[in-house]
């Protein structure tokens, strides 16, 4: 991923170095299991951990260098590790195959990716339900395909994002445990050289479940899982983003962007204020959406293992990681300056003269004996007076004869009340923050 949607915290696990770092400690992993099992000598372990060492960039290059010549990466790996170590070396990857190294470790940077993610979506619930409980009685206008429906309150609709969040949170738990499975079971899976009792030391000492069954690889049905969890989180951002897009507009402007000192929003007309980063959200979530569908393409392999799925995870681990990383803490700072003009909601509220209240005139009216039809009849027509004629939604109604023969000009003017929409919103906070 580009340098302009990262964060360092994320890029660092996906480094060369970082690279070389897992598979030197799924190596010592197996081998200290090895020892356990009395199958290597403790000495060679000891000599082996002494001397791997860390990496520098010197040292990927080498490795890379190496590579030119064997064509794979783990045997250049290794032959790189038997140079820093000696001969004690060659009890490195005995009984193994270049899978248990490479998921294993793949594993583990997705497992400590996940932990990076799920802290970035604490941080945007954090910051979604304060605004929520801020604006729990805000009142706005609810719409529905885009029109005027009825009155809800600003905190309402933050309040379903956090729900939302609230299940993207508990996927991404669950796709991070059935990410967390390594491997040390040899050529196609079955412990030939190694007894699974070594598998089972390594995958304690490295803090990963060990996968029950494998051909050579760990199957691809886990890390589709993970980075469907990913595109999903992506589009619900992508949902907020867009609502905020929406509310910015210059007809709306409901709630907007913050706008920093110095900050342009135009090369050509300095009165720009653009909802840039909701768009720059859109944008990201379209790649982590891509990306989920590239996971899936992985999941059907030839036999007991092939590589099409290799140079796939070379792109998409790191890049989909970055991008859901980068999104999170984007929306969290996004919500955390959000502006909110409770007056211009209420000028919106009141743009259509009242007609949002035209559902609570059809109830009230079938509760008094009206036909429902016939009554539907009666508000439709004085409401749609205010769009022909514009005329004054309460007015109309106060003039209609028919009406006035059920209800009095009080009863008309008690369904004009904003809070009788908002009545019930303590108890749907009390649904959605159980935890406080």
């Amino acid at each position: 991923m580009i340098q302009r949607y990262s964060r360092p915290e994320m890029v660092a696990l996906w480094s060369n170095e970082a690279r070389l770092r897992r598979w030197r400690d799924v190596e010592l992993a197996a081998l200290e299991g090895m020892v356990a099992e009395g199958l290597a000598p403790k000495s060679a372990y000891e000599t082996c951990a002494a001397k791997a060492g860390d990496f520098t960039p010197e040292d990927v290059a080498k490795v890379d260098e190496i590579e030119k010549t064997t064509k794979h990466d783990v045997i250049a790996f290794l032959t790189f590790m038997e140079g820093r170590i000696g001969p004690d070396a060659r009890w490195l990857h005995w009984g193994m195959t270049s899978s248990d190294v490479l998921d294993t470790s793949l594993a583990l940077i997705l497992r400590d990716a996940s932990t990076l993610i799920l802290a970035g979506l604490d941080r945007v619930m954090k910051a979604v339900e304060k605004r929520a409980r801020e604006h729990k009685n805000t009142p706005m206008m609810g719409r529905s395909h885009g029109i005027h429906a009825e009155p809800i309150s600003f905190g309402h609709k933050l309040a379903i994002w956090y729900d939302e969040l609230g299940r993207a949170r508990r996927r991404l738990e669950q796709a991070r445990e059935v990410i967390s499975v390594g491997m040390i079971s040899g050529a196609v899976g079955t412990f030939a050289h190694l007894p699974p009792s070594v598998e089972t030391f390594a995958m304690q000492r490295l803090g990963l479940a060990a996968d029950p069954v494998t051909t050579q690889i760990i199957q691809r049905d886990r890390h589709a899982e993970f980075f469907g969890a990913l595109a999903l989180l992506g589009s619900s951002i992508e949902k907020f983003a867009v609502e905020i897009r929406h509310l910015q507009r210059t007809e709306v402007r409901e709630v907007e962007e913050n706008f920093t000192p110095g900050q342009k929003g135009s090369s050509a007309m300095p009165h720009k204020r653009n909802p840039i980063l909701s768009e720059n959200l859109s944008g990201l979530a379209r790649m982590l959406r891509s990306y989920s569908i590239a996971a899936l393409e992985n999941v059907p392999l030839w036999h007991e293992r092939d590589i099409s799925h290799s140079s796939v995870e070379r792109m998409i681990g790191p890049d989909a990681t970055v991008v859901a990383d980068f999104m999170l803490h984007r929306f969290a700072g996004l919500m955390e300056n959000l502006k909110v003009y409770p007056e211009n909601m209420q000028k919106n509220l009141d743009l259509l003269g009242g007609v949002v209240n035209s559902q609570r005139l059809l109830l009230e009216l079938a509760k008094r004996g009206m036909d429902r039809q016939a009554a539907y009849v009666v508000v439709q027509r004085n409401a749609m007076r205010f769009f022909e004629e514009n005329v004054d939604f309460k007015t109309s109604l106060l003039s209609d004869a028919e009406l006035l023969k059920v209800m009095s000009p009080d009863d008309i003017a008690a369904c004009f009340t904003t809070g009788y929409h908002l009545r019930h919103v303590d108890q749907i906070f009390e649904r959605v923050f159980k935890k406080s």
